[in-house]
């Protein structure tokens, strides 16, 4: 490495769930793997996560509900993880009305910073850089980030209308137009801290506002969704960045007590996961998921999130739960996987080499799922359609056909040979050069 790219402070802003997080940890280690002094800005409920890991945390507003307080928690969960009212909620609940404060927070953050990198939800992270004039990236998690006329993204508010979408980019480009119309006044508090702060209106945060002149960083494997014609030019895809630890305290370094005997004294069993929010509003998913497995004949291991999620009849035989397990370790050793779409766990599984059934929620997770369904590497089941029956005729569709084992195990070796990470760092210390 250039000594002149060493030792920098680099400043990584994100907002959201673990999956919003464990990217950026995965850089940021490898960052300072490389002597380089990474620090995340993000919620102050992440600390307890991030410092253990000999990383800094800079708080950045608003805070959320810590997990001792999961009532407020599965409050807030449940007001954003809906399909159609998800996407509004959150931004009109949880960031747009904290401008000022992620301003104040993110712009204190990056005092005697050498370079800023952003996920896009933080509308601030752009209006920090140009005020600050620090070198800034910016970065996506999934290929519907980008809201590409030529690939368009499922929109979890009516899936049916990316049929029309994917006709012709110019069908696509007058619906984004209709939609740009429709929302563009959300944006209102962003618009109103640029001109607060003496700055251009600027174009839309979703859109056109959130990428970087200097290089868009997109934090996910090819096997998704390759580049566009309407792609910003200075994309590179660095493939998945995976962490997948969740840190609470007590938490095990491996597998769970009691799991590696479960996996050892039967048959590989279907892993039923609803990531790290969903579980939050799990409802009947993990009763419809035993109720498919018997029916099946298989093994089930339910990842239940939080306790209050485990059935409160016996557990039938050949049946485990657990609160989470690193997907890394477990997922290669399931049968098939069931999960809502994140694009953390999506990874996790593209690795492992195990079909999917995926149950996308809401946001990104209905986009990521027909992405996984047209590799082949798996199949769709909405989550309002989802119950003992449907889940048993697909896990039996992806038990019975070949093909799905088959493409899963190749998309496995593409992943597999990826580093995101390191792809990451790379294209970091190449900006922090000059």
């Amino acid at each position: 490495m250039n000594r002149t790219a060493q030792g920098r402070r680099i400043v990584i802003s994100t907002f959201g769930s673990f999956g919003d997080l464990h990217p950026y940890i995965a850089v940021a280690l490898e960052l300072k793997r490389r002597g380089h002094r990474p620090v995340i800005a993000t919620t102050e409920l992440y600390r307890e996560k991030v410092e253990p890991l000999g990383l800094e945390l800079h708080r950045v507003r608003p805070d959320m509900p810590s997990y001792d307080e999961p009532d407020k928690l599965s409050a807030m969960v449940e007001s954003v993880v809906n399909e159609r009212t998800g996407p509004k909620t959150l931004l009109k609940t949880l960031i747009l009305p904290y401008q000022h404060e992620m301003y104040e927070d993110l712009r204190a953050a990056v005092e005697g910073a050498d370079l800023l990198l952003t996920h896009p939800l933080p509308f601030v992270g752009p209006i920090v850089a140009q005020v600050t004039g620090i070198p800034w990236v910016s970065s996506v998690l999934a290929p519907g980030s980008f809201l590409s006329n030529y690939d368009p993204p499922v929109p979890p508010q009516f899936p049916p209308l990316h049929k029309l979408t994917a006709r012709s980019p110019a069908l696509s480009r007058a619906v984004m137009w209709l939609a740009r119309k429709r929302f563009d006044p959300l944006f209102e508090p962003v618009y109103s801290l640029r001109a607060e702060l003496g700055l251009p209106r600027g174009g839309n945060p979703l859109l056109e506002a959130q990428h970087s002149p200097t290089l868009v960083l997109a934090l996910y494997s090819r096997v998704l969704g390759g580049p566009q014609p309407d792609w910003p030019r200075n994309v590179l895809i660095t493939g998945f960045c995976f962490y997948d630890r969740r840190d609470r305290a007590g938490d095990p370094r491996g597998l769970p007590y009691g799991l590696e005997e479960f996996l050892e004294t039967g048959e590989p069993p279907v892993v039923f996961t609803l990531g790290s929010s969903a579980f939050w509003v799990a409802k009947d998913f993990y009763r419809d998921s035993i109720r498919a497995a018997r029916e099946l004949g298989v093994r089930a291991l339910l990842l239940i999130g939080d306790e209050r999620n485990r059935p409160a009849e016996a557990l039938p035989r050949g049946v485990a739960a657990f609160e989470y397990a690193p997907f890394g370790e477990l997922l290669a050793r399931a049968l098939r996987v069931v999960h809502p779409g994140g694009v953390g766990t999506t990874g996790q599984t593209l690795r492992s080499g195990r079909p999917a059934l995926i149950v996308p929620h809401a946001f990104d997770q209905y986009d990521n799922a027909a992405r996984v369904a047209r590799t082949g590497a798996g199949r769709v089941l909405p989550r309002p359609k989802y119950n003992a029956a449907t889940a048993a005729r697909e896990l039996r569709a992806l038990l019975s056909d070949e093909s799905y084992t088959a493409r899963a195990a190749e998309i496995s070796r593409r992943v597999r040979a990826e580093d995101g990470a390191a792809a990451a760092a790379d294209a970091l210390e190449e900006v922090l050069r000059g």
